[in-house]
């Protein structure tokens, strides 16, 4: 049997939600008992995300055999079950990359290299590829929007592979947009004619539009987008605005976008069963009660730098049936002039827990480590991650052990204490070209600990990294005795993986990303229990709140 392949892509504006439709199209398949696989093609020259700016690109998101990729990667991941690696992202610069080492190489025998064949043979194999593993549909995203010149190499390729498998083996989506525009006061068809002009100009016919807009379309409205973009009425689905991402393959399903796809694809597949997701949609509009939570981060002026950061907590809250509200807190906005200037605890007051995430660079660490220090002496639940971790033992060496210097060698390399440093440099080994630990690696917990706990007593995990400094164990005597846990490393014990501080609520650093692994119907343990001990943080201050009024009373 052929591979079947859905093509997702984008018009007249880019950042529609081409990853999160995708990601839905993949949960709603993947739902009626299908196996599907998923792939984005970035339109950049860049290699991979890995060196691009948060800020530039939001967040890079890690596979376990350690790819850097782009951050729709983690949307395909929360949505579906697909086996992600780094030949399901390809960028325009990776698949150059290729082609000019085949052409050195002299794999191309003296011909002439181009777009065409070359380029767009090489993105069909690699679509090919992702394919082979057993996937009954393969969802392909092509990332930038119709016009772009740097998109069409990619286009062409799928335009190419609709001629080498048929009709009956490939779906076209288009997501365009259907704009309400105030003045007039009506929606508007004429962006998403205009696009499906420009994808036909190409020689894409459209099979499906999925038509972005704030509010519902009217039959009417369908009526004349089917007409004018020659597609089935019931072909023109309205991917209205919803409150919770998760609600978008409940909507996609009311608008039968699976059966549609199904149908084009000559597939059977049994009915969708979407209990678990119409629940967890129904917890996040009806929770208990909410959970307050501070994120001190580096790049909290684009949300998307902590995408799947945001989303693990969401699904922590949850699982809970509570309702999450996040604060971002900038990190240089809590440093201080003065040891003795504690000014910035306002900033910090009245939060259920603070959560510092991961990052580069010198820039706000102090601020973090107010924050950190301000956490543990008021008992308030704290989860660090990566970056997190790696402040928050050079905190406790600086206020609790005395080591007033102590630092990462990334921020102060002549610091005479360095918590935090390159195990190369202690080893006297040369950098050469990409030093990070990346990817899964697995970790040993030690019984009892708050970690293994969350884990439900497992002993032994393998979690996602993306960093390059490490704990220094020369220091490891002096900081757990005053007091701090090692409760995770690595197995050939090498590297720290996870800190705790016993006695205190909640007080947990890791080396790894767990955000990475957490789907919304399968909340990451460690994410799950901050919640909890946040919102027991909550119910204490509340609880004392009253007591302190009847007294008064």
């Amino acid at each position: 049997m052929s591979a079947k392949y859905v093509f997702v892509t984008g018009g007249v504006v880019s950042s529609l939600g081409k990853g999160l439709a995708a990601a839905s199209i993949g949960c709603l398949l993947e739902s009626r008992g299908l196996r599907v696989n998923m792939m984005k093609f970035d339109p950049y020259l860049n290699v991979d995300p890995g060196t691009m700016s948060p800020f530039q690109h939001g967040e890079v998101f890690v596979t376990d055999d350690g790819a850097e990729t782009d951050l729709d990667l983690g949307h395909y991941e929360r949505f579906t079950h697909a086996p992600l690696s780094r030949d399901n992202n390809l960028t325009t610069g990776r698949i150059y990359e290729q082609i000019i080492l085949k052409e050195r190489r002299g794999d191309y025998l003296g011909k002439t290299v181009q777009v065409i064949p070359h380029v767009t043979n090489e993105i069909k194999n690699a679509m090919r590829k992702v394919s082979s593993n057993g996937a009954d549909v393969t969802i392909v995203e092509i990332g930038g929007t119709v016009g772009d010149i740097e998109s069409l190499p990619f286009l062409e390729a799928i335009r190419q592979m609709r001629q080498e498998l048929g009709r009956e083996s490939t779906v076209f989506v288009h997501l365009t947009l259907v704009p309400w525009i105030a003045a007039a006061q009506e929606l508007k068809t004429k962006p998403t004619q205009h696009s499906v002009k420009e994808l036909l100009s190409i020689g894409i016919q459209a099979d499906i539009l999925l038509c972005r807009t704030d509010r519902s379309l009217p039959l009417e409205m369908k009526k004349k987008i089917a007409a004018f973009c020659n597609v089935e009425e019931r072909a023109v689905v309205a991917a209205k605005d919803v409150p919770s991402i998760y609600e978008v393959p409940v909507c996609f399903a009311q608008e039968g976008v699976d059966s549609l796809i199904l149908k084009y694809l000559h597939k059977e597949a049994p009915e969708a069963d979407l209990t678990l997701w119409k629940d967890l949609v129904h917890r996040s509009y009806h929770p208990k009660d909410k959970v307050s939570i501070a994120i001190v981060g580096k790049y909290v002026e684009y949300e998307d730098s902590y995408k799947s950061l945001k989303e693990a907590l969401t699904h922590g809250a949850t699982s809970q049936n509570l309702k999450l509200n996040v604060t971002w807190i900038e990190a240089e906005g809590l440093e201080s002039k003065f040891p003795e200037d504690r000014s910035y605890e306002a900033q910090l007051e009245g939060f259920d827990g603070i959560l510092v995430p991961g990052g580069f660079g010198k820039r706000g660490i102090e601020g973090m480590l107010n924050a950190i220090r301000y956490t543990r002496e008021k008992q308030v639940p704290y989860f660090g991650i990566c970056l997190g971790m790696q402040t928050a033992c050079i905190e406790f060496a600086r206020n609790v052990c005395g080591l007033k210097d102590a630092n990462s060698s990334e921020f102060d390399p002549a610091s005479q204490h360095r918590i935090i440093y390159k195990l190369r440099e202690l080893l006297g080994v040369e950098e050469m070209g990409g030093t990070m630990r990346l990817g899964a690696w697995t970790c040993i917990l030690q019984e009892d600990s708050l970690a293994a706990k969350a884990y439900g007593g497992a002993t032994e995990i393998s979690e996602r990294h993306r960093h390059r400094y490490e704990f220094n164990r020369e220091y490891e005597a002096l900081l757990t005795g005053a007091g701090l846990r090692i409760s995770g490393t690595t197995p050939d014990a090498t590297y720290v993986e996870i800190v705790e501080l016993p006695g205190h609520p909640y007080f947990l650093g890791c080396q790894f990303h767990p955000e990475f692994k957490s789907k919304p119907l399968e909340p990451h343990p460690l994410f799950r229990e901050f919640v909890i001990a946040s919102y027991k943080n909550r119910m204490s201050r509340v609880s004392e709140q009253v007591d302190s009024v009847t007294t008064v009373g």
